[in-house]
């Protein structure tokens, strides 16, 4: 489907019922963040190794994404995504029942094979109900539930899993994927069925240069925010003697951040998706860098945390746009694994974060280490924007 072939004034409940969706995944994600140390007393293991939770999550996110996709492909749009979030409303049960670390990893893997399908395909149905200079808002607003669950849902999952248990915590969570699948029956159509996709052909679109740096991009930039927030509860306690109940307003603020950002990202990436990656890059590297001292007083790591969340996902709209439009040919495929690039950057954030406790550098170093993430991936978006504008010059030239 062209985008551009839907009419705008029927995009407000399809971009409802994904950002429910959207909602419902962010809670399973980013809500064990806050509830390492208890996961990890829960199932007698160390909170570095709790943390691999999220590792697995994210491991899970990017060898599903392409896969869910393929393999639901033949199948309407409405129908792929109610089965997508069955899959993590099972994950989500199993993660409640489980009786140790290894059965709670598995779970955890499961719940997460949804999850870059879902935002693949959800993002080619948010572009697909505007026109082509709103795709960058309307893949937002999906990603508006994501963030929204980080004010609301992640923290009361926090505050209910601290104080009823991790379990309820993921059993509260399976229910919002019933809700979310009731959701997506109700406002999206019908649709066809899809066709049978040429593999070998999508899969070399995957493989252009192009695509290639944009999709190592997201991974930079998506580990630069979770080297910090993976790790948000210890660290806060460390730097600024933070309290439980701290902890969890700093997550919601963090939540606000992530919503303002998304906005913001969306808005201005419709006018310019380098110049928006570049403005943020530089001010999630700048705040990161500052973070041990600032965050050493309550006020200046409420500051620091909510400059964090602004700008560290005022970057995901520019960068799934910029994917979807490399990728021309595989749109669909190319946005699902971009979001599993996003979760191998949670991946590598964790593990980067991990290693420089692990190495005794202190929870100071954390912010540190996803800095210089941060720079790296500026440093790809500045090489990416340099070759664009030398195959403008050469088209020109011609």
């Amino acid at each position: 489907m062209n985008p551009q072939d839907t009419q705008p004034v029927k995009a407000g409940l399809p971009l409802l019922a994904l950002a429910v969706g959207a909602f419902g995944i962010g809670v399973t994600e980013f809500s064990p963040m806050g509830l390492l140390p208890v996961i990890a007393e829960g199932v007698n293991v160390s909170i570095p190794s709790a943390g691999m939770l999220i590792s697995a999550y994210a491991i899970g996110v990017m060898v599903g994404a392409p896969l869910m996709t393929l393999a639901f492909s033949r199948w309407s749009r409405r129908k792929a995504l109610i089965l997508l979030m069955a899959i993590f409303t099972i994950g989500n049960i199993l993660s409640a029942l489980s009786p140790n670390y290894t059965t709670l990893l598995l779970a955890r893997l499961v719940t997460s094979l949804n999850h870059g399908a879902f935002f693949g395909l959800g993002s080619l149905v948010a572009a697909s109900v505007v026109p082509r200079h709103k795709q960058a808002s309307a893949v937002a607003t999906m990603f508006m539930g994501l963030t929204i669950a980080n004010v609301g849902g992640v923290p009361a999952a926090t505050w209910l899993g601290q104080v009823i248990g991790w379990r309820m915590s993921f059993a509260a969570t399976a229910v919002l994927g019933l809700i979310a699948m009731l959701s997506l029956w109700f406002a999206l159509p019908a649709g066809e069925a899809g066709r049978r996709p040429n593999v070998r052909h999508e899969l070399a679109v995957l493989k252009s240069p192009v695509v290639l740096l944009a999709l190592l991009t997201t991974v930079l930039g998506a580990g630069a925010m979770f080297t910090l927030y993976t790790y948000i509860a210890p660290t806060l306690a460390d730097i600024t003697g933070a309290s439980p109940a701290f902890i969890t307003g700093m997550l919601v603020l963090i939540g606000l951040g992530f919503t303002l950002g998304n906005g913001l990202g969306g808005r201005m990436a419709d006018r310019s998706l380098d110049g928006t990656l570049i403005t943020f890059l530089v001010i999630v590297i700048i705040d990161l860098l500052a973070f041990p001292w600032i965050g050493s007083t309550p006020v200046g790591a409420a500051i620091s945390l909510l400059i964090f969340g602004v700008a560290t996902f005022a970057v995901v709209p520019p960068l799934q746009m910029g994917v979807m439009r490399a990728a021309t040919d595989a749109p669909g495929l190319a946005s699902s694994v971009n979001v599993g690039a996003f979760n191998l950057g949670n991946a590598v954030g964790a593990a980067a974060g991990g290693a420089v406790i692990s190495a005794g550098m202190g929870y100071a170093a954390v912010p540190i280490a996803g800095a210089v993430i941060a720079a790296a991936g500026l440093v790809l978006v500045l090489v990416q924007r340099a070759a664009n504008q030398r195959r403008r010059l050469a088209v020109q030239g011609c």
